[in-house]
């Protein structure tokens, strides 16, 4: 059977063959080729990568083993120290707040009740106590809330106002309250700015109608009484504005002619 060669076609000869693949063979990996340079690179890297973690290994495990102490140490503490101080904490204030609720709900003794709240009695801790003896728990921080308003009620303005300042919370009741506290306390100093400060803070500290009105015209009555009438009236519009329906909105027009 007859074989016909296509035009220009040549067969190749198996040395040919032979020789293109050595050819190709030699420039991948005669180290001119940038594959293989690249893999070079990647190689000195990687083992210098490994020289380092040799050479370094004792830090890093070092490292490794601290971070892992310390987390240890953190849950240790939480659940050892933590939680069972918390705890106690709990049960000692008790006492406490009953003194305080007493001296509140009293109409004869409140001074002497409220000394027994701060100081303690009947051989338990006052909120004094619990401040210093729990300190860094939660209760401590309640405590310094409550120690506040004993020196408050006492008319201990400057301790209301180093323990009211201290107290720490996000409660939307009582934030806006012991801000507003420590403004009067700022006032009954005759520290004026300060105390329209805290006005502004404790109206601002929980949108409601009961605080925020509240506040806005104690910072209004104030801010009149000292003459800043643009600073009363801004306080004043804003009860009537947003809210009308509190038992502050109820004379705000006279305040705000008075203001105008």
């Amino acid at each position: 059977m007859a074989t016909y060669n296509k035009r220009g076609y040549k067969t190749p000869k198996s040395n040919d063959i032979a020789d293109d693949a050595s050819n190709d063979l030699s420039e991948a990996y005669n180290g001119e080729s940038t594959t293989a340079e690249v893999f070079e690179t990647l190689d000195e890297q990687a083992n210098k990568a490994e020289d380092w973690v040799v050479k370094n290994q004792k830090l890093i495990i070092g490292l490794v083993a601290a971070i892992a102490v310390v987390t240890t140490c953190y849950f240790l503490y939480m659940k050892y120290v933590v939680e069972p101080k918390e705890s106690k904490a709990v049960n000692n204030i008790f006492q406490a707040q009953q003194y305080f609720k007493q001296a509140v709900e009293s109409q004869t003794a409140q001074d002497s009740l409220f000394t027994l709240a701060l100081k303690g009695g009947e051989g338990k801790l006052g909120f004094e106590g619990i401040i210093s003896e729990y300190a860094g728990t939660q209760t401590a921080d309640l405590a310094e809330y409550f120690a506040g308003m004993s020196y408050f009620n006492l008319k201990d303005y400057k301790n209301a106002v180093a323990h009211l300042e201290k107290f720490k919370t996000n409660d939307e009741n009582l934030k806006p309250i012991a801000l507003g506290v420590i403004g009067d306390s700022f006032s009954e100093l005759k520290k004026y700015d300060e105390s329209l400060s805290y006005y502004l803070k404790a109206a601002k500290a929980s949108d409601n109608d009961f605080t925020s009105p509240r506040y806005l015209k104690k910072h209004g009555i104030l801010a009149l009484s000292q003459g800043k009438k643009a600073e009363a009236l801004e306080s004043f519009l804003a009860i009537k504005e947003k809210y009308s329906t509190s038992a502050e909105a109820s004379d705000i027009d006279g305040y705000i002619a008075r203001a105008e």
